[in-house]
Formats: structure tokens, sequence, C-alpha cells
């Protein structure tokens, strides 16, 4: 990134939806009170809300400022300053609101121009075309895609050649913000900046790793949602199997915007496709019941408060899945890769876990395997459990060690929110820790044939408590090879 920001516009199309005002306002909030955003940069707000600026900003001052440290009135007076919003309507026939944004952004052709997409999937291709035939795509021009790219291949392809045939892949970001967490970055650091665990990142020393994204919430208001979505679409396919590349990804040969990513690609080629029987016996898919969570007594997925009554569609959705992967090259052979997420889970958290072997020969009773483990969240930091003596005389007692690493306690100042990160890599140019086209493709192509098994049973998943650790058959997944989940308060 450029030690001097350089003048920008971003301009979000569902700028008063929800991502906007509770991740993306406060994530360039932060970054003006760092002085990570240029004086004249622009943040243009697209929706179909009929505000002006005016109604706009106060509608941020009365939405944002309370969830952002307002130190000093006159940074967020200024960060104020830089809002605009302008009303229109994709799909209508009212093109007054482009003939306005055309006015705003007239003069500026060659500043990067970034379109951020917090919109559903089935906008992306339309807004293209029409931000095209309004003439406000340039040479400098960027969009952002949020996630989910499509339900499966095929609304994926589509969406891919929709946008691509207006802008040039290079200039299309693909957001997945879990790749903008510290911990996902030191990862990478861990991995390749560190000469003693490459030589035991293999096989011969690893026995298997976990990757788990649990959540304590439901879907109260979202179940419209999260019926045509479901936990695999909505987390594997994209969250996981991000993760999943990081941690079996070969060393690249630079740290550059394509390097990484061919390194990611290769991963999604490599891992074993689970069709047809093997679908029983390497996934899961649940769906959580009336339970005890936080404390309180909360209603299962059916009953959850929503505009809509619950469909047949509401009954079949998951919304907890887990899944046996393998990446099935020389590295990783017969290593189990375990993939889990679900709602309603006892606590949150978002976490790697790298379970090595057990040495070779132990001469001392007691002893467990070294384990690392990668907090995303709640509270990021890396932890590797060794094996120490427990001090006193006599018998040799063995206990595991924690070697931590907090962020909060071991570096000053606060941790960025990973939209801070990416929304400054898009502004500089740098597409490194976003997802490219074939790299989104690769995924879907290993999701959808579990998606198609699951869909053409037609049966319910398997119910669990809310608050519990998810199906007994999450625990079956790893017990088969003598192996636990992670976790106190989810094993």
């Amino acid at each position: 990134m450029s030690e001097t920001p350089q003048p920008a516009d971003l301009i979000v199309f569902g700028g008063t939806g929800d991502l906007s005002m509770r991740k993306l306002l406060p994530a360039l909030y932060h970054s003006d009170r760092a002085g990570l955003l240029a004086p004249s940069t622009r943040v243009i707000a697209m929706s179909r809300g009929g505000l002006d600026d005016a109604d706009f900003r106060g509608k941020v001052d009365a939405e944002v400022r309370g969830s952002v440290p307002v130190d000093d009135p006159g940074t967020w007076q200024r960060f104020l300053g830089r809002l605009h919003h302008v009303s229109v309507d994709i799909g209508g026939q009212d093109p007054t609101g482009w003939a306005r944004l055309t006015g705003l952004l007239a003069g500026y052709e060659h500043r990067a121009r970034v379109f951020y997409l917090a919109s559903p999937p089935m906008t992306f291709g339309p807004f293209c075309r029409e931000a095209h035939r309004a003439g406000l795509v340039t040479p400098a021009s960027r969009v952002v895609l949020e996630k989910p790219l499509g339900r499966d291949l095929t609304s994926a392809l589509r969406i891919n050649d929709e946008v691509g045939a207006i802008f040039d892949e290079r200039q299309v970001y693909r957001i997945d913000h879990y790749l903008g967490k510290e911990t996902v970055q030191n990862l990478l650091v861990l991995r390749f900046a560190n000469a003693f665990l490459e030589p035991i990142w293999n096989s011969l020393w690893i026995d298997h790793v976990q990757i788990t994204v649990a959540e304590t919430v439901g879907t109260p208001g979202r179940r419209g949602y999260y019926d045509h979505a479901g936990a695999l679409r909505d987390m594997v396919q994209n969250h996981l199997l991000q993760l999943l590349c990081l941690v079996a990804m070969e060393p690249p040969s630079r740290n550059d915007r394509e390097s990484i990513r061919d390194e990611k690609v290769k991963v999604l080629q490599s891992l074993r496709a689970v069709t047809g029987g093997e679908v029983d016996r390497f996934t899961v898919r649940g769906q959580y019941t009336a339970g005890e969570s936080g404390g309180a007594r909360v209603p299962g997925y059916l009953d959850e408060p929503d505009r809509t009554a619950p469909t047949e569609a509401s009954r079949r959705v998951e919304t907890f899945a887990a899944i046996r992967a393998e990446v099935k090259n020389w590295r990783w052979a017969g290593v189990p890769f375990y993939l889990r997420t679900g709602k309603r889970m006892p606590y949150r958290c978002s976490e790697i876990v790298v379970q090595f072997k057990d040495v070779p020969h132990s001469i001392f009773p007691g002893s467990t395997p070294n384990r690392l483990v990668l907090r995303l969240q709640p509270s990021e930091g890396i932890q590797l459990n060794i094996m120490a003596k427990e001090p006193g005389a006599g018998e040799v007692t063995l206990k595991p060690v924690p070697l931590s690493l907090s962020f909060a306690e071991t570096f000053t100042g606060r941790v960025p929110d990973a939209y801070e990160r990416l929304l400054m890599d898009v502004l500089a140019g740098n597409p490194t820790l976003f997802m490219r086209r074939d790299e989104v493709e690769a995924a879907w192509r290993w999701i959808d044939p579990i998606i198609s098994e699951w869909e053409s049973r037609g049966t319910a998943p398997e119910p669990y408590p809310a608050g519990s650790a998810g199906p007994a058959s999450a625990h079956e997944l790893v017990g088969r090879s003598g192996r636990t989940w992670h976790g106190e308060g989810l094993a």
C-alpha cells in the first residue's frame, strides 16, 4: 500500500443496508481516523431510500456514531463530510439517479473508482450493465462483489460472465472478510516467515486439521434468506474453504497478487470429490430445535420470528454442516480436514486447529500430541500446546502447556477489523486477499455434488438442540477414526 493515500471514490450500492451501516462505514471511519484516506476521497451511498446528502449523513450520525470511538468531533465531522447519497432503482425506469451519480463523478475519471456491491448477487449483473450504460466504468474502476457469489456453480458462472462482460478480471474483487482477519494474515507469516514449521507441515507429522466457525446466534428475521442459502452455501463454500486453502497451500514463489491465489486454486482442485453414497459417510447436516442458549430459552429454526411462515424449504435447510475433506497430493495424503459450522452453538468461535501426531516412542506416561490453535474470533491469537513437566519432586508428571500469542496483549493499539484491511487493499488496487474467478468456481465444483445429493433425497436435516454442539452424527464423523472435536464447549 502506498504511504501517501491516493484520492478515490467509493460507491456503495446498498449503502443504507445492514452491511454498510454495521461494517463498511465503521471500517471507513476507522481508516479515516488513522489517516489512511486521502482528504478528497468520497463515499457515495446508493439505495432506493430517497435520501439526500443531509438525510444520509443524519442517518449515519444516528446509527453508526455510537458504535465507533469519536474522541475527536472534528474527525467525525470530516468523515460525515465525505458522505453522499444517490437514490437509484436498478432495473427501474427513472434515470435521474444515474444522472446525479454521473454529475458527482464527472471530472474524477482518472482516480480510483470502486463500486462496492453490498447487495444480493442477483443484482450484480444488472448493476454492472447499468453503470456501464451510464458511462461510469473507467479503466481505473474496480468492482467489489460480496458473498455469496451465486448459490451453485451454474449461477456463479452466470454472475461471473455478466460482471466479466463489463469489468476485466483484474478489476473484479470478490470479497471474503475472513481473509482480512489478522490471524489469517499471521497464518501466512507463521508458515512462510519461520523455518521451524515447514519441515513438519505435512502428513508425516500432522494427524488432522479442524476448521470450525461456530455461532451462538440463530436466524431471527433472516429465515427468508437462510432458507435458500443454508450453512453449506453461506459458510463452507467460501469462509471455511478459504481457510483450508491457506493451511494446505504450497509456499508461493512470491508474496504478490497472483502467486498466493495460484496456490489456493491448486488446493481446491486437489480436493477429493465427495459424491453419491460417500455424502452420507463424510458429511453431516443439522437444524437447531428449541433449547437453551446464553442462559435463555430460545426457539428452534422453524419457530424463529420472521415475516413469513416456515415453508418446505425451511424444513430442509441446514443450520449446521460438517464435512470430512481430503487434499489429494503428496503433502497431505491421508490427512483429514474436518470442517464444521453451525448456528445456536454453545459459544462463538472461529478457529483452525492443527493436530500433530504423537511422538514416535513416548518414554513419559500421560503425554499427548502437540496442537497448534489459530483463533480468529472472538479474541484473535495463536497458541501452541506443548508437553511440559509439572514442578515438583518425585515421579515426572506431564501437563499440556500453551505457548500463546494474544494480539490484544502483545501489540499495542487496536486490532483493525477485517473490512478495514480489505477496503484499503481495494483502494490501493491489491487483489491478493480477494478470490479470483477460477477460485470461486473450483470451490463450487467441489460443493455442488454434496448439495445435489442432499437436495435430491428430500430428507430433513438431523435435529440438534440450540446451545448444543450440533448433531450426534458430527461427533461420529470424527469419532469413527478415534478423534474428537477440539474445544471443551463444542466437544
